[in-house]
């Protein structure tokens, strides 16, 4: 009996079992999530989660199958499990990269969703502040920017500074 041909009809469908398992988990649970993402649009959401689903599955199984040749000639049913331990914990440790790299990615996205929603001021701009006075010795302040933004002028005090 050929232990390698053994291992690999072991490694296979155990390793496909497990590919199809997170992924079909990541994107149930992933869903809402990528919901949250895309500020509720359903349609957007589904259509991310099926594209990360299906390039999962391409560097899943591209690395399964890419790993799949056992390098040395199986003897016994103790090195067949020696070898099937060690290829299938390899499978097992990328995929749990991927999923991580996956939830980071993703989280960045919701971040920078929230961020935006955030930065959006609740009310429009009211007017300018004055720049501060100039340091003794150092000359005029360089770099002065409105800090609120562009709006009608309401003041004496809130107009531009004029360029010199």
């Amino acid at each position: 009996m050929d232990f390698n041909v053994v291992g690999y009809l072991i490694y296979l469908p155990i390793s496909i079992t497990l590919t199809v398992w997170v992924a079909r988990t990541l994107s149930r649970n992933g869903r809402l999530f990528l919901s949250d993402v895309m500020n509720g649009d359903e349609k957007l959401a589904d259509a991310v989660n099926h594209l990360l689903v299906v390039g999962f599955y391409l560097i899943n199984l591209g690395f399964v199958v890419a790993f799949l040749k056992i390098s040395s000639t199986v003897e016994s049913t103790r090195n067949l499990f020696e070898e099937l331990s060690v290829k299938l914990g390899i499978v097992l440790f990328v995929l749990g990269v991927l999923h991580l790299t996956n939830v980071f990615v993703l989280n960045k996205m919701r971040r920078r969703g929230l961020l935006r929603h955030e930065s959006t001021p609740p009310v429009a701009p009211q007017g300018w502040l004055q720049p501060p006075a100039a340091v003794a010795g150092h000359g005029p302040v360089m770099g002065h920017r409105p800090v609120m933004g562009h709006g009608p002028a309401t003041g004496p005090t809130d107009a531009p500074p004029s360029p010199r």
